[in-house]
Parts: C-alpha cells; structure tokens; sequence
C-alpha cells in the first residue's frame, strides 16, 4: 500500500494519515517564490518519492569547462542528475524543458547532466553549445556510474533532494511539470502538493520513451564506439517481427527468452560491424 504525506519544508511529517489508503489534503497554498515555468494541467497535484531514500555518495565532478563539483556544492539545492547522450532522441526532446527549469530555479535546483556518449568530449561540447544549455554537463565515470547504478536506458534521471538522498528515479522522456513539483515540494515553494511514499521500482521493463543502452544477450563491449552507437540507434528504433509491437531493445528487456529477438538484435549489430 502507498503512503500519502504532507513534508512539511524538508523534513518528513506525516498529517493527519486518513485509513484508507492513507491520504490526506491540505488546503496550504503557495510560500511565494519563482513563478511556475509549466502550466497547472501540467503539474500533477501528488507526487512519487521513495520510502527509504539513500544517500548519494561523496563525489566529485568536472564539467565541459574544468570546473569541478563536489557533493558539498549540491546541498542545500534539488538536484536532477540526468544521464543522456547526444544520439538519444529522447534525450534531446527534454533538454529544452531540462533548460527552462534550470533558468527558472537558479537557487533552488541545479540540473547536472551525465553524457554516456563515447565519441569524445568534442562532440558533447558541440552539442551543449548548439543547444544553448545552461546547466553543467559531466562525461559518465566508472565512479558516477558506481554512484547511480541501473541505468539501463537513457534518459534515466535521479533527484536528489536538499540533504542529498536519492528520492526518486525517472526511467525515459517523462512531464517536465513533475520534475517542477519535485522541485517546488523539496524546496517548500509550494505546500499544496502531496506525496505518495512507493517502494523503489528498479527498471524491470523498458518505458516506451526511453533507449535502451543494455541488452539482455547481446555483448556490445567489442565494438568501437561508433559501431556501439549506431547499434544501439537501430535496437531502439527497428521493430521486433514476434508480433509484440516492440523495438528489438524493448523485447529483449520485456521478454528475454523471446526466441525472435535475440537472432534479430545479433544480425543487426552484424551488419553494421560489417559495414564499418
């Protein structure tokens, strides 16, 4: 069963728990602050945080420019770090929304974003330019990786709230109005949002939005990083021919023991190694 709580700034209080089903209402309204970036049929009126949030572990970071980020620098701030890369179609639709946020929430979020691309930095930073974002952007290391483990698909998005617990995972291009009343809720902008407390859904099944960068059977270390991307473009892209309506990299991840997936997926990522 979901619980449903009021937090009251940024510490759990639990208000008035009803019986069934635990939910409660609050009449509060807005504390002031900056003015929502997305409309009101856009942002949900509860959210999802998970129950047992863990602590992010101390890292450290260095963005496009050199700078460096530390663990201590992202107190205080709801943080989103969001894994990408500059081939991911879903990716790149929300970086536009990813950017508004940031630009709207100066010193309340900070967005970071995590390029998985393996192309060279020269690429992410073409890509950052050409779309203007504002938010710092780190290449993936084993230790980010080791600190966000299960990223299976991209975009896969963490929130981190002000005291640095991981409180929610986004799996796939989901309403930016959520990633805004995550924000606006862990910064006590506006207390008339709710919250369900859920258990934490690791990605069992890959959401319709989202690229797969794991597939169930197949070995992509061998190939270059070219030869990687461009498989993993057409894995997420080429439909499965079992009837499941799926791309090959969603039936492999939803039913690996589909006997027509695999043999597709290992012709596929054949071809273009032949052709590179």
């Amino acid at each position: 069963m979901r619980t449903r709580l009021i937090f009251g700034g940024l510490a759990l209080v639990a208000i008035g728990l009803a019986a069934c089903g635990g939910a409660v209402s609050e009449t509060g309204g807005g504390d002031g602050g900056p003015a929502p970036v997305f409309d009101e049929s856009s942002r949900p009126p509860t959210i999802q945080l998970v129950a047992d949030p863990v602590t992010m572990p101390s890292l450290t970071m260095q963005d496009l420019d050199g700078r460096l980020i530390t663990t201590e620098d992202l107190k205080g701030k709801v943080t989103i770090v969001n894994f990408w890369a500059t081939w991911c179609g879903p990716c790149r639709a929300e970086i536009p929304d990813l950017i508004k946020l940031q630009d709207r929430y100066p010193d309340q979020l900070l967005v970071i974003g995590v390029s998985t691309d393996e192309g060279g930095v020269a690429i992410v930073e073409d890509f950052a330019t050409e779309y203007g974002i504002n938010y710092p952007v780190v290449m993936a290391t084993p230790e980010l990786r080791r600190a966000f483990p299960g990223v299976r698909a991209l975009p896969t998005s963490f929130v981190v709230d002000p005291d640095g617990r991981v409180v929610q995972t986004h799996v796939g291009l989901i309403n930016p109005g959520i990633f805004e009343q995550e924000t606006r809720f862990l910064t006590a902008l506006d207390t008339r949002i709710t919250v369900d407390l859920v258990e934490e859904d690791h990605l069992g099944r890959l959401v319709d939005a989202a690229h797969a960068t794991e597939i169930p059977g197949l070995d992509l270390s061998g190939l270059t990083a070219k030869q990687r991307e461009t498989s993993l473009q057409r894995l997420n892209e080429d439909m499965c021919n079992c009837g499941c309506g799926l791309t090959l990299a969603q039936c492999r991840i939803n039913d690996p023991s589909c006997g027509f997936s695999l043999p597709l997926a290992e012709e596929l990522v054949e071809s273009i190694v032949n052709a590179n």
